[in-house]
């Protein structure tokens, strides 16, 4: 099988998988995660702010807890009711988290319950927000409630993405007395089987933190978002399944969603509305199998995959131009300009038609791959502008349809800071390390995703513009009139203020970058039979850290020579064969 060296780097992009063949081949449709997802009690860290004369021992919640309302308890928080100024208290619990929070009450005076309000926030600023007079939402999960608390017992509330809870007593004539309130955080427990570390600390929390985003979105499905977007995009999921298979290797959350999306999607419609969405599901397919190389699964979805690659072919003219219909969409920042988008669509059709050639190849369908090739022949006749745009000339550089050595110096390298999103920068990313300018690509990732790290945040966002951090404060801090609110204040499109999600897992692209480029660990032959290690650490003076794939943990560790060679310590399973 010949394909193109850009085609082939751009396709391996990330390594691969801790299980073997033969736990892959077979996805139940039932959730089987219940040896997985667990649910994890934490107290609050900090106590952020107080409202109102009513509050007494709050110091009682930062306190380890179990769960259990008794009889003897008394060193217990009360919270008087006041008509003028009800008593509030707004809660830290250190990081973002997915799931709800568990409230255990006292023997407080009356049996009849007591209502609170409980707003759950990404940011302090949403926590202090209510939906209905702010840019805050109940989208997608509840957020924002009102509840009533039982006498002497427990109460759980919430599935949502959130980090600060405020607590806020309705009733005016009571006196509620609270034992405890614990996040309650729901994960999936695998091993992180991957791991990256260096001399530098920032680069270390920037892998660890793309990590942690996906984890938190691998619940019963693969989600782009956790309190906001908690649904399956499928072309969001290709970030997200390379930071998996480069962390935490195979999952079944992946073969399980890119099921439920096929099945939703009936050909000749776009997964998710969105034309680009239905080549990214060919792309993870082929992704999949060269990391995992699950014969099997590949070989299920080889129906579909051929079909919507003939629904595809009819999207280009005589010229070799694509004319896909349906939602025309990369990325949000990349809307407003028509000519980016083309670009962009243009380069994702030569890469899905080599995918498929490949994938035709494999499965034994020799005259479908000549077709495909034959019809990437043609789409490589017509070369659109990028019109400037970044994300549009990753894609063009990653295709093969320009020089991606001429796109970075003209281009991607140009104020480099600028026109980058967490979404498609990971594309970004993927162009300057193919234009082997990989200092530039690690600058960026130090200053663009290390700002979000900067202005507190504990998983990647949405989106985000260094213009936003402009005097703006941090999401653990109170939101302050001389400072700009850098959640409620800025996003746009369908992320607009504190709508705006703080946990989205498109942004992970460079955990698997610094896996695949830094550690240097690049995938020859499906299932990780054969490997090339080649480390870029431009100005790092070390790294450290290991790849999953089936047959086991790939561990590295290089070390930079004064005269700048490098030296490599490499483990590799039995099985696995280095490629020099």
């Amino acid at each position: 099988m010949q394909k193109s060296i850009i085609y082939y780097t751009f396709m391996v992009l990330v390594v691969v998988s801790c299980q073997n063949q033969s736990q892959n081949s077979s996805i139940p449709n039932s959730i089987s995660s219940k040896n997985e997802i667990v649910r994890e009690y934490l107290s609050p860290e900090r106590i952020l702010w107080t409202s109102g004369a009513g509050i007494v021992n709050a110091e009682q919640f930062l306190l380890p807890g179990n769960g259990q309302a008794d009889l003897v308890s008394s060193n217990l928080c009360s919270m008087n009711g006041d008509h003028e100024n009800p008593p509030s208290i707004l809660l830290d619990f250190g990081k973002e988290l997915h799931g709800g929070m568990e409230l255990v009450t006292g023997a407080f005076e009356g049996k009849d319950p007591i209502r609170v309000h409980i707003t759950l926030g990404e940011s302090v600023a949403e926590a202090m927000s209510t939906v209905g007079i702010s840019s805050a939402t109940n989208d997608h999960a509840i957020r924002d409630l009102t509840i009533s608390l039982p006498w002497l017992g427990k109460i759980e509330i919430g599935n949502s993405g959130f980090r600060f809870a405020r607590i806020t007593l309705v009733d005016p004539d009571r006196t509620l007395l609270l034992k405890e309130i614990r996040a309650i955080s729901v994960y999936r427990d695998i091993p992180w089987t991957g791991s990256f570390k260096s001399n530098d600390e920032r680069l270390n929390q920037i892998w660890e933190t793309g990590a942690r985003t996906v984890l938190l979105n691998m619940q019963d499905y693969l989600w782009d978002g956790i309190k906001r977007d908690r649904l399956v995009w499928v072309g969001d999921m290709h970030p997200e399944v390379s930071t998996i298979l480069s962390v935490f290797g195979y999952n079944e959350v992946v073969p399980k969603s890119l099921d439920l999306i096929r099945e939703a999607t009936k050909l000749p419609e776009w997964m998710n509305g969105i034309s680009s969405y239905s080549m990214w599901w060919i792309l993870i397919q082929y992704q999949w199998y060269i990391h995992n190389g699950d014969l099997e699964y590949l070989a299920v979805n080889q129906e579909y995959t051929y079909d919507l690659l003939g629904v595809l072919r009819t999207k280009i003219d005589e010229s070799g131009k694509e004319k896909l219909d349906g939602n025309r969409f990369l990325d949000w920042p990349t809307s407003p300009n028509k000519d980016a988008i083309h670009a962009g669509l243009q380069s994702l059709m030569v890469m899905t038609f080599n995918a498929g050639a490949e994938i035709a190849d494999i499965l034994g369908k020799p005259e479908l791959a000549s077709e495909y090739r034959q019809t990437v022949d043609l789409l490589n006749q017509h070369i659109p502008d990028p019109n400037g745009n970044k994300s549009g000339g990753a894609l063009m550089a990653l295709s093969g349809l320009v020089d991606p050595v001429e796109m970075n110096k003209d281009l991607l390298a140009v104020d480099p800071l600028s026109g980058v999103s967490t979404f498609y920068g990971f594309y970004v990313l993927e162009a300057r390390a193919l234009a082997g300018d990989y200092q530039g690509a690690m600058d960026v990732i130090r200053n663009y995703w290390g700002a979000m790290l900067d202005l507190g945040a504990t998983t990647f966002w949405e989106d985000f513009d260094l213009e936003w951090a402009k005097n703006a404060g941090r999401i653990d801090e109170m939101p302050s009139k001389d400072m700009n609110d850098i959640h409620a204040d800025y996003g746009n499109y369908c992320y607009v203020g504190l709508r705006h999600s703080l946990c989205h897992g498109w942004a992970s692209g460079p955990t698997t970058w610094l896996s695949r480029h830094v550690l240097g660990i690049q995938v020859i032959e499906p299932g990780c039979k054969a490997v090339k290690i080649e480390p870029h650490l431009g100005d790092l003076e070390w790294v450290e850290g290991s790849y999953p794939t089936p047959l086991g943990a790939i561990k590295v560790r290089h070390e930079k020579k004064p005269d700048g060679s490098i030296s490599s310590d490499i483990e590799l399973p039995d099985g696995i064969r280095l490629v020099k």
